[in-house]
């Protein structure tokens, strides 16, 4: 099975995108097809390169203006050939060199495998956020388990199904775009794993660096209900995120760019909607998240 790996770049982290590729490159299984995409940017020079002797390569892809995470990715997986394909942020690296023979090896094994989501920890202090665990109980980091969704810059994914469910929804530009995939793919028959054998390396940084983060994240949750949930459920799911978020936001300007997100995504087309089954749903609820939280 061919590997990929798709890295989005903004072109302003020329050290850490070098520090990827060669992470990507560097794979004892190796070959790894690396595509880079310069996301509104030009791709800067690298002094990562392929090892002597490796059919690894490097393919460079300059995008006219920023698209988004999920644009971005899609075109990404549009030029690449793998039969899998890796998602690292550009300023992530993978922790050892052994991971595209277990993500071979367990995809070629597994054929109802659609996404393996790896253990994201701190480089400094070893330590693993809780949101980058992506289920409720997220306090092993270090066991590996069934998952309802993935983390979108840490994961590898077969790509026959990634094409077969449509990819990720590029309207989305920023934040869940990773969940409306999956639930996509569960709907599917397919099953997502987080496997905590597979390291990736990457900074502790907030989510809410991003400036459009509380808008596009409720904007994002309307669109991800709207889509894929039948309506009893769209509207539990998004009652329960309205309370989950009044009680948890202390800050008057975050709940109110927070609200406005929400107000956007009612009022916005979401795009396509294909509700999910009901067996759909109640599969994720035997998986430990039901599709209202």
């Amino acid at each position: 099975m061919k590997i990929s790996c798709v890295i989005l770049t903004m072109g302003n982290r020329v050290g850490e995108l070098d520090r990827a590729v060669e992470s990507a490159l560097g794979q004892t299984d190796g070959d790894v097809e690396v595509v880079i995409v310069g996301n509104g940017a030009d791709v800067p020079e690298l002094t990562a390169t392929p090892m002597e002797g490796s059919s690894a390569t490097i393919t460079t892809i300059r995008l006219p203006h920023n698209v988004g995470i999920p644009e971005g990715r899609n075109r990404g997986v549009r030029e690449c050939s793998g039969d899998i394909v890796l998602f690292l942020d550009d300023d992530g690296w993978y922790a050892g060199s052994k991971v595209a023979a277990h993500v071979r090896e367990r995809f070629a094994a597994e054929p109802d495998l659609a996404v393996i989501s790896f253990r994201v920890m701190d480089p400094e202090g070893g330590s693993v956020q809780r949101r980058h665990v992506p289920r409720l109980r997220a306090g092993d980091p270090e066991r590996s388990s069934p998952v309802t969704t993935f983390l979108g810059g840490a994961c590898a994914i077969r790509r026959s199904a990634y094409l077969q469910v449509g990819g990720l929804p590029e309207r989305f530009f920023y934040a869940h775009e990773e969940t409306d995939l999956a639930w996509r793919l569960l709907g599917e028959g397919y099953r997502i794993e987080y496997d905590a054998e597979t390291v990736m390396y990457h900074p502790l940084v907030p989510p809410t660096r991003h400036p459009d983060f509380y808008r596009l994240n409720a904007r994002n949750r309307v669109w991800l209900a709207r889509r894929n949930l039948p309506w009893p459920l769209a509207a539990l799911y998004l009652l329960n995120w309205v309370g989950l978020t009044i009680a948890r936001e202390r800050s008057t300007l975050a709940l109110k760019a927070w609200f406005h997100g929400f107000a956007e995504g009612v009022r916005e087309p979401a795009g396509e909607r294909r509700p999910m089954a009901w067996r759909t749903a109640w599969r994720m609820l035997r998986l430990g998240r039901p599709p209202i939280v």
